[in-house]
């Protein structure tokens, strides 16, 4: 299992669910990631019902609740505009926590200097996006990921599209990025 991997995007306008890499490809890092406050496990997503390490995480971080969604044309009602209100780009208040059951898709989150980087995620990657960082998500070209969100406490699912810069998480989350 060699998990998730990072890229930055091309500037295309093509189809979302494409891979758009750049040419040559400029892969991004594990550490790159966490600079900007986005972190990464692997897990196996066989046993997520009775996963030790799932527990474990979810004790540490406090992610009480869970829920599971299945982004798929059959399973999701009104599955063509969820998916384009989930790829308006946006931020939250509070962290995203996505473990993927099955299939894959892409989280896209932005650099320091305002890049896109794409982030393809399939079974068993577990993220974590920082509150206030904006990002957006997309299925790939195989249109299917089920997914578990966690969430500290009662969940919020509140989007806020950009221009979100008023928000003062968003302030916060800019600032650590200075200190890093």
């Amino acid at each position: 299992m060699s998990g998730m991997e990072a890229w930055y995007m091309d500037e295309s306008s093509e189809d979302q669910r494409l891979p758009h890499r750049l040419n040559p490809n400029q892969p991004v890092s594990r550490e790159q990631l966490q600079h900007i406050g986005v972190y990464y496990w692997k897990l196996n997503a066989d046993i997520y019902e009775n996963d030790p390490e799932l527990q474990k995480i979810r004790e540490e971080r406090g992610y009480s609740f869970m829920d599971i969604i299945t982004i798929h044309p059959d399973k999701l009602p009104d599955y063509g505009n969820k998916v384009k209100m989930f790829y308006e780009e946006h931020l939250h208040l509070d962290d995203e926590i996505r473990y993927i059951l099955d299939g894959s898709s892409y989280f896209d989150v932005r650099d320091k200097d305002d890049r896109w980087i794409r982030l393809a995620v399939s079974k068993g990657d577990l993220i974590t996006l920082p509150a206030g960082i904006y990002h957006r998500f997309t299925v790939d070209e195989t249109n299917f990921t089920k997914a578990m969100r966690l969430f500290i406490g009662e969940p919020v699912w509140k989007a806020y599209n950009r221009p979100a810069d008023d928000f003062d998480i968003r302030m916060t989350y800019v600032n650590s990025l200075r200190s890093s």
